[in-house]
């Protein structure tokens, strides 16, 4: 299951977000209140070579990727020293695969900005301040418990060299993702779930005259940070998103044209996820249920089979494999076998983005 927090300062529009792909209705000046609660839903992604499969085969049941986002409370300056809220509850997203860092540059006088005034890059910089500050504290009470045991064995002492280094490396605003360790210092790592060391996607939430002008405060030092850090930025109207999101179907198509735009940003924000953490999906089809699996991209289609159930894994004879644009193109299964472009694939074979599996397996 793939795990997104959504982290960034009070008042950006995470709550809205988060109420967006959740399809929740959270209060979303809750965390004035002072209020400390991880909010947690789950998120279909949107799909539209799903929504042809189950046009096609009309089935019983329906099964969209799925991805958990948590909703964390604002962080402010300071927080590590407790300031607000404080960021206690940052430890309920360490197991995150993924932080959208929502940063604000729309203008609302009724939503006044914690510093004052808008201004993105201070905020980046503020809330990953924020996010290092957090890690090095967590990075002292392991050091701290590992020198105060009875005894400190060998693997402890390989441990507390790695820790040191992440220490120094934390003191001078270098992050775990940047630092070089080698592969075995990075494996006496593996539990820790360091937040500087997640990908992260920068979402700036932007509002309709931003949207149509396609600029905003800060937008080419915003752009020129994403470029360094190698991030992918998006630029989303929360606002407006919500706003297209209540309306008739038939008038959304109407609406988005108007603004310009192709594609929705919450679309957008979920193909992004897939794409920075190397995910695909491949689709299982019939009269039953229509759903996509979510996979890593390379792995092949004796594991692929073991996501649908681990009988089909473990009996794997063959997979029959159709690429979805060749269904899309000639409209039925028995169209795609007629043309000889319905093939049978060992359990070697790399399951690629769109393929629709048939097991064949014998237990």
């Amino acid at each position: 299951m793939l795990t997104c927090g959504i982290i960034g300062l009070p008042m950006v529009g995470k709550t809205t977000l988060f109420n967006l792909v959740t399809h929740s209705e959270l209060e979303t000046s809750n965390y004035l209140t002072g209020k400390t609660e991880i909010n947690v839903a789950m998120a279909e992604v949107p799909d539209t070579r799903l929504d042809f499969l189950i046009n096609l085969y009309k089935p019983k049941k329906t099964a969209y990727a799925q991805i958990q986002f948590s909703d964390v409370p604002g962080l402010v300056r300071g927080a590590s020293e407790g300031k607000g809220v404080g960021n206690r509850f940052l430890d309920g997203i360490r197991n995150a695969d993924l932080l959208v860092h929502v940063v604000r540059a729309f203008s609302n006088k009724d939503v006044p900005h914690v510093d004052g005034d808008i201004d993105p890059i201070r905020d980046i910089e503020t809330v990953n301040l924020e996010l290092l500050l957090a890690d090095m504290d967590l990075v002292e009470k392991r050091i701290q418990r590992i020198k105060e045991g009875r005894k400190i064995k060998k693997e402890q002492l390989e441990e507390l060299d790695v820790l040191r280094k992440c220490l120094s490396a934390l003191e001078n605003e270098v992050t775990i993702h940047k630092l070089e360790l080698s592969t075995a210092e990075r494996e006496l790592l593996v539990n820790y779930s360091f937040l500087t060391d997640k990908p992260m996607l920068l979402v700036v939430n932007i509002d309709e005259e931003q949207l149509r002008s396609g600029s905003y405060p800060g937008r080419e030092m915003v752009r020129a940070f994403a470029a360094k850090k190698e991030i992918i930025l998006l630029e989303v109207s929360s606002l407006i998103e919500m706003e297209i999101s209540e309306l008739p179907e038939d008038d959304r198509s109407e609406f988005m044209e108007d603004l310009e735009l192709q594609q929705s940003g919450i679309d957008r924000l979920t193909r992004a996820a897939y794409d920075t953490l190397g995910l695909i999906s491949f689709f299982t089809v019939g009269e039953d249920e229509v759903k996509a699996w979510t996979i890593p991209a390379g792995l092949n289609a004796k594991s692929a089979a073991g996501k649908i159930h681990s009988d089909l894994e473990r009996g794997f004879i063959r997979a029959e494999v159709v690429a979805y644009h060749d269904m899309h193109e000639l409209g039925s299964i028995n169209k795609v076998k007629e043309k000889g472009l319905a093939r049978l694939e060992g359990k070697d074979y790399i399951v690629k983005d769109g393929d629709i599996l048939n097991i064949r397996f014998n237990v």
